[in-house]
């Protein structure tokens, strides 16, 4: 499954109304259950006259810690389905929090379901997900004469440029998949007819709007 994080700023609010209740969407990234729980106190605190502050999270790239609470709402109707929607979007460490104001006419259970899993996922939706891609961080060295061509090759071919920095030489730190990276050496040795030299920087998380 492809996994998918929040977009930066890494958290944000959405909210519809659903029959006179008031549905408020906090989602925010997290690291650790600590951070989960503070940022649930955070909510619990803002809307401490709200009807129900119902929460779901997942943490660990495997979802190793996961963990809701109906908060009042009938058992199974509130905390589950967004726990459900956040695994079926293939989310990881997240948090979501879902305020209720209570208008007065009641959803019934199937109601309930549909509306806590709904504000889930247009949430997800409003604030966007992006796509984390495991990537092997190169240093390209080339001479100047041969940068200009180089950089607009890079952008034509979509590959990211971390850093560059600038002494007898260019450097280019670039994002590269690490199943790929012969082949890219081996284009880019040839283009140039080896007046370019790679050197392995590490490993990096790229990050990609999912469309």
């Amino acid at each position: 499954m492809t996994d998918f994080y929040l977009l930066k700023p890494q958290e944000g609010h959405w909210e519809q109304t659903i029959k006179k209740s008031d549905f408020l969407i906090y989602l925010a990234r997290v690291n650790s259950e600590e951070e989960a729980k503070e940022k649930i106190e955070q909510v619990n605190k803002e809307h401490y006259k709200a009807t129900h502050n119902v929460f779901a999270y997942v943490i660990g790239d495997n979802d190793e810690i996961k963990r809701y609470s109906d908060n009042g709402e009938p058992s199974g109707t509130a905390g589950v389905p967004m726990l459900e929607v956040l695994q079926k979007q293939g989310v990881h460490n997240v948090l979501a929090v879902v305020t209720r104001y209570f208008g007065g006419i009641k959803l019934g259970a199937g109601g309930l379901i549909r509306a806590y899993a709904g504000t889930t996922a247009q949430g997800l939706e409003a604030l966007g997900l992006v796509e984390r891609l495991n990537r092997t961080v190169l240093e390209l060295t080339v001479d100047y004469a041969n940068n200009d061509e180089l950089t607009y090759w890079l952008k034509e071919e979509a590959y990211p440029m971390i850093d560059t920095t600038f002494d007898t030489a260019v450097h280019h730190q670039v994002a590269v998949d690490p199943n790929t990276v012969k082949t890219f050496e081996e284009t880019l040795t040839n283009r140039f007819a080896g007046r370019i030299t790679f050197k392995k920087i590490g490993e990096s998380y790229l990050e990609i709007p999912k469309k």
